[in-house]
């Protein structure tokens, strides 16, 4: 197994600091008791709702649900530790647990569901919208493409591979509209939304900005559909998370162009501004831009990180739909802050240089890593060859900015 020798690898094995008391999101305090939101959202919550505080009740931990030892395990450095005997685990209750509600989630262009579990468990549900072989047309502007169930898998699995597991776990899933869907959701709105197509097969559409019409229904095989399962983080009544524009941030118009575009000493203006004028935040936005670049998504016009920590932690990289849409050609002005700034992480620098090889290659560890989705193969294989192309360009940047 490559991805097995890859995490044995002493460039996988280098020791993240000291996790302290302050560094963890939560504070388990036995006194406290669960209670649900009388508002019948299915959320757990606090009964003193205090942001420090995960309300654990007086039960030993290991009869806890797989995603609140999950939650339990955040801290400062990252959202998952590399060895965590819990993944397999949750991965697998994301694929299999049953689902017992079922409602939109409000906001956003696209269709995506809030899926809870019988142990208030909950997912993000992503329905499949092309087929692993359709790419995005060249026509398209980035603000007007589909969201993809399966680069939400693959990003996953990618950002597991450089080390950075800052992407919540994600796993494919096969869902049936009728039973999991339609006969469950107190979701009236999305209710109303439901038909049997021309074909016989079991559609929905729900309310949005963009996708959501009949022209965009989602239909099942007769009423299987794929889709991609993310575990929800916290409950921000919980744990706020604060939401930071991008410096790079794209123009998400027809004609206009960004800042960034224009100037290219762009960068040193970022240097300047709070909160990259110091600490890592930068080189940590700028391991976020190799993510991008070798998926090919160009939508990164937030990211959120976690209120208790201020300035000093990892940036979670949500909302990978929008990524592994082409694969014959790649997008150099992701890699912009890259290139304007000269600037990256040692050990990311290494890492990359290591998945460059012949026995780490990247495509074959991601290959692997997918295998084990339910719905494999979870990339078509033009995609998984696109990476290995993309990461000899982010190494050649690297090159420019070393030679300068």
């Amino acid at each position: 197994s490559k991805l097995a020798a890859l995490f044995e690898h002493p460039l996988y094995n280098i020791p993240v600091p000291e996790v302290t008391e302050k560094d963890k999101l939560f504070i388990i305090n036995p006194m406290e008791k669960f209670s649900l939101h009388s508002s019948g959202s299915d959320e757990w919550v606090s009964s003193s709702k205090a942001e420090t505080l995960l309300p654990t009740g007086k039960t030993a931990y290991d009869t806890y649900p797989t995603w609140l030892k999950f939650h339990i395990g955040i801290n400062r450095y990252e959202l998952y530790p590399r060895r965590d005997p819990l993944l397999p685990t949750l991965l697998r209750d994301l694929a299999t647990q049953r689902i017992v509600s079922s409602v939109q989630k409000s906001g956003g262009t696209q269709l995506k569901l809030i899926m809870t579990f019988p142990n208030y468990g909950q997912a993000l549900f992503k329905p499949m919208k092309q087929t692993r072989d359709q790419e995005t047309p060249i026509d398209f502007f980035y603000f007007s493409d589909f969201e993809r169930h399966n680069a939400e898998i693959a990003a996953f699995h990618l950002d597991r591979i450089l080390d950075f597991r800052r992407i919540p776990p994600v796993s494919g899933r096969l869902v049936n509209i009728t039973k999991e869907i339609r006969d469950i959701t107190t979701d009236k709105k999305l209710a109303k939304t439901f038909f049997t197509s021309p074909a016989g097969n079991v559609c929905f559409y729900g309310e949005c900005s963009y996708y959501c019409s009949t022209e965009h229904a989602l239909c099942g095989k007769p009423d299987r559909l794929e889709g991609s399962m993310a575990a929800l983080l916290p409950d921000k009544t919980l744990a706020k998370r604060r939401s930071w524009r991008s410096p790079w941030r794209r123009s998400y118009h027809k004609s206009k162009k960004a800042e960034w575009e224009l100037n290219p000493n762009y960068c040193a203006q970022v240097r300047e501004t709070p909160p990259y004028d110091r600490g890592h935040r930068l080189l940590e936005l700028i391991d976020m831009t190799i993510l991008d670049f070798l998926m090919g998504n160009m939508d990164r016009h937030h990211y959120e990180t976690f209120e208790k920590f201020g300035n000093d932690t990892f940036l979670l990289h949500l909302d990978n739909g929008r990524g592994f849409g082409t694969h014959s050609r790649d997008e150099p002005s992701i890699l912009a802050p890259l290139q304007q700034c000269c600037s990256i992480k040692k050990s990311t620098y290494l890492r990359l240089q290591l998945l460059a090889t012949q026995p780490y290659r990247l495509s074959d560890v991601l290959r692997e890593a997918l295998a084990t989705d339910p719905l494999a193969p979870v990339l078509a294989e033009p995609h998984l060859q696109a990476l290995d192309r993309r990461l000899g360009k982010v190494l050649v940047a690297v090159g420019h900015c070393l030679a300068r």
